[in-house]
């Protein structure tokens, strides 16, 4: 029974996984459905945290919109994410940002990574 977990979830895997990190700011290209229509809305903000493994991986960004916190938690390889962008490269020291939920302003920021 494992086994047949195992190859279901390997089938439903993306070929190319984008290399992002916690602090990275992103650009998410989602697919979005309205009636018989398809479209395209980008969601761009920073990586508070990614977790799970295998298909079931999942990030969480966050965007300030018209002064609101705003957060998406996307599947990584769900078919309703097109791509991940990578805008800029953060620096930070940990695995989940929780504190920028309290912040406002300059201090929400991440510092860039340089290299």
């Amino acid at each position: 029974m494992n086994e047949i977990i195992k190859e279901i979830e390997a089938e439903q895997l993306k070929a190319e996984v984008p290399e992002f990190e916690v602090g990275d700011t992103v650009k998410v290209y989602g697919k979005i459905k309205e009636g018989s229509r398809e479209r395209i809305q980008i969601f761009e903000g920073t990586v508070l945290k990614k977790q799970g493994g295998s298909n079931r991986a999942t990030f969480t960004v966050r965007k300030t919109s018209n002064g609101i916190g705003v957060e998406k938690t996307w599947p990584l390889h769900s078919p309703n994410v097109e791509k991940v962008e990578i805008v800029r490269k953060g620096k930070v020291r940990r695995a989940k940002l929780n504190y920028l939920r309290d912040r406002v302003g300059k201090k929400a920021k991440v510092k860039e990574l340089v290299r």
